[in-house]
């Protein structure tokens, strides 16, 4: 599924990136603890947050994710915005909550990746 095709399944806006929006999107995960993406993130997974600060993008750069979808239509500071543009890094934002977003993505067939099974990478 690409990107385009998410930020229409999500009713998201893009924030930075729009070039990015033919990216193939394998693999999403939800959440605001930072230590938790860190532990169980893949390279190529779809990051979706609330949290809109410098580290939501320094993260998803360690873990190499492909895109961060900011959840209940919050939105980053110009700093963070920066940050993303420079990393490469495509920012969206969705009126959704963070389950229903990640819900939807998982209906449509995009694996999440979970400490109980945390086989899921985007190399597979």
């Amino acid at each position: 599924m690409t990107l385009k095709e998410i930020k229409e399944l999500l009713q998201a806006e893009v924030i930075c990136g729009d070039h990015h929006l033919g990216t193939e999107i394998i693999l999403a995960g939800g959440s605001d603890l930072m230590s938790d993406v860190l532990a169980f993130g893949k390279p190529g997974l779809l990051l979706l947050t609330g949290l809109t600060n410098l580290q939501s993008v320094r993260t998803a750069d360690i873990i190499e994710a492909k895109a961060i979808i900011y959840v209940r239509g919050k939105k980053p500071d110009d700093q963070t915005i920066k940050l993303a543009a420079e990393k490469n890094i495509p920012l969206l934002s969705t009126p959704l909550m963070m389950y229903e977003a990640c819900g939807l993505l998982y209906q449509a067939g995009i694996p999440g990746v979970s400490p109980a099974n945390n086989s899921n990478k985007a190399n597979d």
